[in-house]
């Protein structure tokens, strides 16, 4: 039976409940595998893993339960090793990254920021920063809405100027709240966010971030902003562990511990 890896921690982090279970139906009893300096939060694996709620629902709360005793490397959900030995023999190989990982990442814990534009807010905007739209605009309405080619003219520069205004935006967040972070990371863009960031915040100060991005928030109300966190710093591990091992072999696994990834 493979292994299914929730996390990376230190030999020395605080032990789990007894009781703790994982993902699997039934559940499979959470477990750790100590190597050297550094343990990993394991269980078995079921022999057909899916994205069910019930499993991602326990992947979170393994992970929320062993951050409470510390700092953790997290796994994406659906992270597995063909068995326990080449686990620990990852820990072995890659000890001093994952080391140096959590050094990085002790006491700190990720925000993400999702942005995208009130439409209507930020089509009066547009119309009070550009003279040429708001003229054709103008000129379309007293001619009773203007011919089909006027009109295509017309959409074609709002939909310009909202993109530019976009990324005019994003950049303007990142900047902004970069600064009270320890680092950012870009996730990949979806449709209807202008923008989806990751931050790095230190546990002690994340009172200061939030209230920056509320501030943020006041002071550009044609935006509409996400908060999700505080989580587990997937996007700051710098592995994509959101692979699984594909045909249970060991280089899967190794693979995921040595490539960087973003959210």
């Amino acid at each position: 039976m493979s292994t299914y890896v929730y996390g990376i921690v230190r030999a020395s982090h605080p032990s789990l409940p007894e009781d703790l279970d994982g993902i699997g139906d039934p559940p499979r009893p959470v477990r750790v595998l100590r190597q050297g300096e550094l343990a990993a939060i394991v269980s078995d694996a079921p022999d057909q893993l899916r994205p069910k709620r019930r499993d991602l629902l326990a992947h979170q709360r393994v992970l929320a339960e062993a951050g409470e005793g510390g700092v953790v490397l997290p796994m994406r959900f659906g992270s597995a090793s063909p068995d326990d030995d080449t686990v620990t023999t990852v820990l072995t190989e890659r000890a001093e990254h994952l080391l140096e990982r959590l050094r990085a990442l002790d006491g700190a814990a990720e925000y993400n920021i999702k942005a995208n534009h009130g439409e209507e807010a930020v089509l009066r905007l547009i119309m009070a920063d550009h003279d040429d739209i708001r003229s054709l605009a103008e000129a379309n309405r007293e001619a009773g809405g203007g011919t089909q080619e006027q009109k295509i003219r017309l959409g074609e520069m709002i939909t310009a100027a909202v993109q530019a205004r976009e990324a005019t935006d994003a950049e303007l967040l990142r900047q902004t709240l970069e600064p009270r972070a320890k680092a950012v990371s870009s996730g990949p863009q979806s449709t209807g966010w202008l923008a989806n960031l990751s931050f790095l915040v230190d546990r002690g100060s994340a009172e200061q971030f939030l209230a920056a991005v509320e501030e943020f928030r006041q002071e550009h109300p044609h935006l509409e902003l996400r908060v999700n966190g505080p989580l587990p710093p997937y996007s700051f591990v710098d592995t994509p562990v959101s692979q699984q091992a594909e045909g249970g072999t060991a280089e899967a696994f190794k693979a995921a511990t040595t490539q960087p990834t973003n959210r």
